[in-house]
């Protein structure tokens, strides 16, 4: 049987004439940060001030021996960032230039010290840049000519960090006859049957060439084994009327381990263990009266996905443990998210990722790694995208969870709109990776999944690649240019990307900027907003809504994040009121990976924003919305994505600024399953925007929906009004409720709970109060708290 003999200890980094001790899994950064060499590059200005680490070479070393009763042991790097020449007693094993890569050296013999050599990730793209000619991207960074991820070169939500190092599992294996090279589940369902073709390859050792191997599948408790024809053998597997698995809130997430050994005369040679899940997966790009749909349907159930987007999690993503991961897709599934997509300029993230998915029932949309570039197709680089591209669909195609894989991120987009095809001048640029090679090797590893060219996409140069009437589509042009009203301009099939901008969480710009005075233009502010006119587009949100406060930064903190929250609100709401046309949104951008202003609901620090906890609003299965009729007016969208009926009384009521009634009726409703009722509001009911104090209220079933027919700094308010109380929750020290009682209107109502506490965390975000009404906020982590605690942390939108 196999052995395996995990390389984590032992490992130093040559820092000039210094020897420093490394972390495997590690990189260099985190190294010279754990040595005191460099300042934390996350605080203040310092990212500047370690830029020189990415312009040098390092080395890696450790003593090996191996001490083994087998035939052959092999150094195995599960991920080497990223251009590197290894060596091993002397003797150069091989090269790298793919972070992306397992990779595998024959190290049989004596011990030795093993030695990993890297070279500067700019040294090795700027030499292949030479080779192939320079091709235009969004940054001035050569990230599309070496394969790394590409936003550890700077992102306009991330610092400009290039690493290097041995950032995932090292090991040595040894192993005599044979070894599993490669498994391959294909997983089907059909009638009620579920199939597992377990496709297999091995490698031999020179004494093993001639030697009989068999292998043996388990799952469900069905068992098959065959004999190898050479050195490849497919098994098949059925299961009668397995327990599919759904995406959350359609059904339950059973999962299934599927054993695979390898064997020869005298036992086991080698073992592989996955969990898979039964399920069907199709993507519908059929044309009908609106255009080409792009809708998810599983095991034959059509889905609006409610998605966000994911970067990696860290910038040094070898300190992202499994815990980790679970802890922020966690914080996507509470928020009602039931779709991840994988962002293209980031990594092919670790299998704890996808486990936690396949678990919480999150579906997975997988990018190839390309983003906001055009990259050549010539070599190095074809043969090593190739080489990844095959590893990686490998290796992820037993998650149950993943549904999608998808050529690049605006890269066919960029083509078209970005003036890349003059100067191109006809040189490649990448469609023949997402037209040509990378559909073929889907269809060739894994035919269970569809496959789309790319994001946005309509589908062929017969349309626009970001027209909205055709697959997917990307809504930039709001944020950028104008007010999160114009949402509402159209109906994309399918809204891949959108989003609004907020800084991180007070507690997390504490520790990020030590001792500074915040203000929006600070230094450190500055810094950390990454975006091209970041700031202005800040303010010019706030502006269109609020009076844009002056030297006050609390005020401008609190309206930057209702803002956000706003605005993402007004496009989901918008969109899930006209599905089936449209068939999902995916928000620019679930997390961060270093304290920074950006799109991200949840910080730098793990923190909620107020933006998470609207979209655990909007995002679940019962939601109210007031929209523009397109006929004038208003309506009232009643949206359904349970799997029963939403049989309910709606009570609309048109109200001043004081409260008072204007007008008010109500409405039986149903909204069938999966569906949206849109029912007409009364025009007696629409409020009358020349008088500036008038709004309308729908309620059902604890749900609310309101619309202000003009921005808040036009409304009529009153100075708000309202009573503090604090109530220790019995039992737990470290929570308590915060009521609140409104005297007045109070709109958007917000406890910054990490005010009270950097731990602190509020179970509510944005709320609005009629006057009389009641709002009692759990807060835990907080210790003790005051009534003047808590009115310091609270805020809402009419203040003046």
């Amino acid at each position: 049987m196999k052995d395996v003999t995990p390389l984590t200890e032992g490992w130093t980094l040559r820092h000039g004439q210094d020897r420093l001790p490394a972390q495997v899994p590690g990189c260099v950064h985190t190294d010279l940060l754990a040595a005191g060499v460099i300042p934390d590059p996350f605080l203040g200005l310092n990212e500047t001030e370690v830029a020189w680490v990415g312009r040098r070479s390092w080395t890696y070393a450790t003593d090996v021996s191996h001490d083994s009763r087998h035939e052959r042991t092999d150094v195995v790097f599960e991920g080497l960032d990223t251009a590197a020449r290894i060596v091993f007693g002397g003797r150069e094993l091989g090269t790298t230039r793919n972070m992306h890569r397992t990779y595998r050296f024959d190290v049989t013999g004596p011990p030795g010290r093993l030695e990993v050599h890297f070279a500067s990730a700019y040294t090795e793209a700027e030499a292949v840049r030479a080779t192939t000619g320079d091709r235009p991207n969004v940054y001035p960074e050569p990230f599309q000519y070496i394969r790394k991820m590409a936003s550890s070169f700077g992102w306009d939500w991330g610092p400009t960090l290039v690493t290097a190092g041995i950032w995932r599992p090292v090991r040595l294996e040894h192993w005599s006859t044979a070894r599993l090279a490669s498994v391959r589940p294909l997983v089907t369902v059909d009638e009620g049957t579920g199939s597992v073709e377990v496709a297999l390859q091995v490698e031999r050792t020179p004494a093993g060439a001639d030697t009989i191997l068999l292998a043996r599948a388990t799952v469900a408790g069905e068992t098959v084994e065959t004999r190898f024809d050479g050195d490849e053998a497919v098994l098949r597997l059925t299961v009668d009327r397995p327990r599919l698995w759904w995406p959350r809130g359609y059904g339950d997430q059973p999962l299934h381990d599927l054993d695979v050994t390898l064997l020869d005369e005298e036992g086991e040679l080698d073992t592989w263990h996955r969990r898979i899940g039964f399920r069907t997966v199709e993507l519908d790009r059929t044309a009908d009266a609106q255009g080409s749909g792009f809708t998810l349907v599983v095991n034959g159930e059509r889905v609006f996905a409610r998605g966000v987007n994911w970067i990696p999690d860290d910038v040094f993503p070898s300190r992202v443990t499994p815990e980790r991961y679970r802890t922020r897709l966690g914080q996507a599934a509470d928020a009602n998210v039931d779709l991840v997509r994988v962002w293209g300029g980031g990594i092919y993230e670790d299998e704890a990722f996808y486990d936690a998915c396949d678990e919480l029932g999150l579906m997975v949309w997988q990018d190839f790694l390309f983003a906001c570039a055009a990259y050549p197709e010539e070599q190095p680089l074809r043969g090593e995208i190739e080489a990844e591209a095959r590893d990686n669909v490998v290796r992820l195609m037993s998650h149950a969870g993943l549904v999608l894989w998808n050529g690049n991120n605006e890269n066919l987009w960029g083509f078209r709109d970005w003036d890349w095809e003059p100067g191109l001048a006809g040189d490649s640029w990448g469609e023949g990776y997402y037209l040509g090679l990378l559909p073929r090797l889907v269809a060739e590893l894994d035919p269970t999944r569809p496959y789309a060219a790319g994001s946005p996409w309509s589908g062929s140069w017969d349309h626009h690649p970001n027209d909205p009437d055709h697959g997917t589509y990307h809504s930039w042009e709001v944020w950028n240019r104008q007010d999160y009203a114009e949402y509402r301009a159209n109906v994309p099939r399918f809204v891949a990307e959108f989003g609004w901008q907020a800084p991180p969480t007070m507690a997390t710009l504490r520790r990020a900027l030590p001792g500074e005075n915040l203000a929006p233009d600070s230094p450190g502010m500055l810094h950390h907003q990454k975006a091209e006119e970041g700031n202005d587009k800040l303010n010019r949100g706030v502006a269109r809504h609020f009076v844009l406060p002056e030297g006050d930064f609390d005020r401008w903190h609190y309206l930057t994040q209702v803002v956000q929250a706003r605005a993402v609100a007004a496009g989901i709401e918008h969109w899930r009121s006209h599905w089936p046309v449209c068939a999902g949104t995916v928000v620019w951008q679930l997390n961060d990976c270093w304290p920074v202003s950006s799109w991200a609901a949840v910080d730098g620090d793990g923190r909620p924003k107020p933006l998470h906890h609207e979209l655990r609003r909007v995002y679940a299965d019962r939601l109210l919305t007031l929209q523009p009729a397109e006929e004038g007016g208003l309506v009232l969208a009643v949206v359904n994505q349970a799997a029963t009926p939403w049989r309910t009384v709606v009570t609309l009521r048109r109200l001043e600024a004081d409260g008072a009634t204007v007008s008010h009726s109500t409405h039986e409703v149903t909204a069938a399953p999966r569906s949206v009722a849109r029912l007409p509001v009364p025009p007696g009911l629409v409020p009358d925007e020349r008088t500036a104090k008038e709004f309308l209220v729908a309620d059902a079933d604890g749900l609310r929906a309101t619309h202000f027919p003009v921005p808040d700094k036009e409304f009529a308010y009153a100075q708000p009004s309202f009573g503090i109380a604090v109530e220790p929750v019995p039992g737990d020290g470290g929570k308590v409720d915060v009521v609140v009682n409104a005297h007045t209107l109070v709109r958007d109502l917000l406890l910054q709970a990490d005010r009270l506490s950097p731990d602190a965390a509020a179970d509510r975000g944005l709320t609005t109060l009629l006057p009389g009404e009641q709002v009692r906020i759990r807060v835990t982590g907080c210790g003790h708290v005051t009534t003047d605690d808590a009115a310091a942390a609270l805020f809402c939108a009419d203040a003046r």
